[in-house]
């Protein structure tokens, strides 16, 4: 009897895979195609030296804050298309297009400078000056391409919020098609090119995110379903209470992600003042964990679409099983990636290290130690770090982001920072102390952020009790 009731349960849960697969698989594909542009800079770079891999690290480091709040910022934009979608109202998602396009557009130039003139902050963290000098002219063109990276974002989140996916990633494909020959070329002056060292990956962003931005406009003026949003395009559609419902919902998402990837680009800081080995060991494990945490990410956008859908049809127990069934999803595939990085933690940083360099024959077995060590760790943490990713999603379809946004501070700073910095610098740990860190603030995100969803969801489903008996439906129990 008791076999039966949870066959059931997991049923109603497992029959939505294919639905939530199906939105998210290219919302990976794209965020993989992203995180590819810059594991090749690292690839490539990593083969000129511990030292060149250590700025490219501390060069992305402070991009990556500022790209991370601009996507932050524009999730905004999904929930409510999706909500306007399920509703199907074509106004309001309309104007949540031209709106946060409009502010989209202000964020990426303001990002840019802020970046550009936040450079001198490497001296303040007493960054390796060999590290800091290489650095900086690569901030500067990197920075540069957050302005279509930006506007890009604002493009993915109307279309994924239409439940159209494919589109952002087919952009994607094409900009990282053009991405790895340019890199290559431009570092190592491959034909008629210069060998420009690693300002070629600096360049080589900024072009294939320009082409990625033009793709995808394109591709939406000349979509039959989308295109019509384009029609009458003008400043006359800028409206105040839009804007602040946008901002009101960007902000806080975009702290969300701000407060955790700042403390693991604090991860990278921490590691600089270990040496250049533990923070070149430390971007070979972050940049393995990026690309398994694309796919919680993918999983993230779908319980987001379909959670606001559901919202715009309150449909309210559908909304929680479908939730839900993304939350089971991402468990079973982070288990899988925890499993890939404890039998092979040895094997994959070799990939990022050249071992022909006989000149940096012993840093570079110090950093394959390290990196191992490191790849330890994010396999404990792939579950809460992807459970945690999804649950905000799920948050973010019900337009729930205040109490989630104080919830992910107190775990990362509040809990997770201390202890990094901590463990890292006043313990034996070293750069793995900066990791448990991290796993201990991923954990506790994880546990509130699902309670609280838990608990809307629950909330909603007992103030529809009423409209769902009169439609002949009961909602389901715990």
């Amino acid at each position: 009897m008791r076999h039966n009731f949870i066959n059931v349960a997991l049923t109603q849960y497992t029959k939505e895979f294919r639905t939530n697969f199906t939105l998210a698989y290219p919302v990976i594909l794209g965020m993989l195609g992203h995180n590819i542009m810059g594991l090749v800079d690292n690839i490539m770079v990593g083969h000129l030296g511990s030292v060149q891999l250590a700025a490219v690290s501390l060069a992305n480091s402070f991009v990556f804050i500022a790209m991370s709040a601009g996507i932050g910022f524009s999730t905004a934009i999904t929930p409510i298309v999706a909500q306007g979608h399920g509703a199907k109202d074509d106004t309001t998602v309309r104007s949540v297009f031209h709106n946060g396009l409009f502010l989209c557009i202000l964020l990426g130039l303001f990002l840019f400078g802020l970046v550009e003139f936040g450079k001198p902050l490497m001296h303040l963290m007493k960054q390796p000056g060999e590290v800091i000098a290489l650095a900086s002219p690569f901030i500067t063109w990197v920075a540069i391409s957050l302005v279509p990276m930006v506007i890009f974002q604002a493009y993915k989140q109307f279309t994924d919020g239409m439940s159209l996916t494919k589109y952002a990633m087919y952009a994607v494909v094409f900009s990282n098609v053009i991405h790895i020959p340019i890199n290559y070329a431009l570092i190592y002056g491959v034909w008629f090119f210069p060998k420009l060292g690693m300002m070629g990956a600096a360049y080589g962003t900024v072009i294939s995110r320009v082409a990625m931005l033009i793709f995808m406009h394109i591709a939406i003026v000349n979509h039959k379903k989308l295109g019509q949003y384009f029609k009458g395009f003008s400043f006359s559609e800028i409206k105040g209470t839009m804007i602040k419902k946008i901002i009101s919902l960007g902000f806080p998402s975009s702290m969300q992600m701000l407060f955790e990837v700042a403390l693991f680009t604090a991860a990278i800081w921490l590691s600089g003042f270990l040496g250049t080995t533990s923070q070149a060991a430390n971007q070979i494990a972050l940049s393995l964990a990026s690309m398994t945490f694309m796919f919680a990410m993918g999983l993230s956008v779908a319980a987001m679409v379909r959670v606001g859908n559901q919202k715009g049809q309150q449909n309210f127990i559908k909304l929680r099983t479908v939730a839900r069934s993304v939350f089971l999803m991402a468990i079973i595939v982070e288990t899988v990636f925890a499993l890939i990085f404890l039998v092979l933690h040895n094997m994959l940083p070799h990939y990022f290290i050249n071992a022909e360099n006989v000149l940096q024959v012993q840093d570079n077995a110090e950093v394959l130690i390290i990196a191992g060590q490191l790849l330890m760790v994010a396999a404990v943490f792939q579950l809460s770090d992807g459970v945690q990713v999804v649950v905000l999603g799920a948050l973010r379809g019900l337009q729930d982001v205040k109490v989630p946004t104080l919830i992910t501070f107190v775990a990362y700073w509040v809990i997770g920072f201390p202890l990094s910095f901590y463990l890292g610098l006043y313990t034996p740990l070293k750069a793995t102390g900066i990791w448990i860190g991290l796993l201990a603030s991923l954990t506790v995100a994880a546990i509130f952020l699902y309670l609280r969803f838990n608990y809307l969801a629950n909330k909603l489903i007992c103030e529809g009790a009423p409209q769902l008996e009169t439609l002949n439906l009961k909602p389901e129990t715990n």
